[in-house]
């Protein structure tokens, strides 16, 4: 009897004892493998936020920190563009643009909504979520910052940085201590800003994202 008792305790502690190896080899690749995937859609959408942000500047040379206003310029406002009327190596036409005195090229005006995410197409809908860092039921918004800045050869540039923390975004119940060192590992080990951003209060840097692109 004491035995067989023996032999029980034996099976359950080597049932725990795989269940442990398991979760110390399965956890970490679980966790890079979900980071890697929620990353990718807030990227996604912070690149989103990056166009809006470009188009913004190019209509009022200036960037804006307010989702409020940037939303509602998308939704809302048109930029205008410049194409040819005709090609340019057509000589028959070029020469009947010229004898009635025009330039090859024509104004016309778009909707933002409608050109800066090309070739994808985004509803009103998606540009009113575009605030909100996926992942967070539409509680937590990209932390946005806007400014004018005077470089060193004292000329005075605009500047945007838009940042979404992984602390966020991922899973703080499940891999607690597994961001703690990730993030631990990205602050103190390589120097890097802990979530996705672009652009930067400090410099133009032409709105790099930290992504790669």
């Amino acid at each position: 009897m004491v035995k067989k008792i023996a032999q029980i305790i034996l099976a359950f502690a080597i049932v725990a004892l795989v269940y442990v190896i398991y979760k110390q080899i399965n956890t970490p690749i679980s966790f890079e493998n979900e980071t890697k995937a929620r990353t990718a859609v807030v990227i996604e959408r912070i690149k989103d936020i990056r166009a809006a942000e470009r188009a913004y500047k190019l209509k009022n040379q200036r960037f804006t920190a307010d989702f409020d206003s940037l939303i509602n310029f998308v939704l809302n406002d048109s930029i205008e563009g410049e194409r040819k009327i005709v090609d340019e190596y057509d000589s028959a036409a070029m020469a009947q643009l010229k004898k009635a005195g025009k330039k090859n090229v024509e104004k016309f005006t778009v909707a933002v909504i409608d050109t800066i995410f090309s070739p994808r197409k985004l509803t009103a809908e998606d540009v009113r979520q575009m605030r909100y860092i996926p992942f967070t039921d539409n509680k937590t918004e990209f932390i946005l910052e806007a400014g004018m800045l005077e470089t060193e050869s004292k000329l005075v540039i605009p500047v945007v940085e838009c940042r979404a923390p992984y602390i966020t975004y991922l899973d703080t119940v499940k891999y607690r201590q597994e961001i703690i060192n990730f993030i631990d590992d990205e602050i103190n080990n390589f120097n890097r800003y802990a979530g996705v951003k672009f652009g930067s209060m400090e410099g133009g840097n032409n709105e790099a994202g930290n992504w790669g692109e």
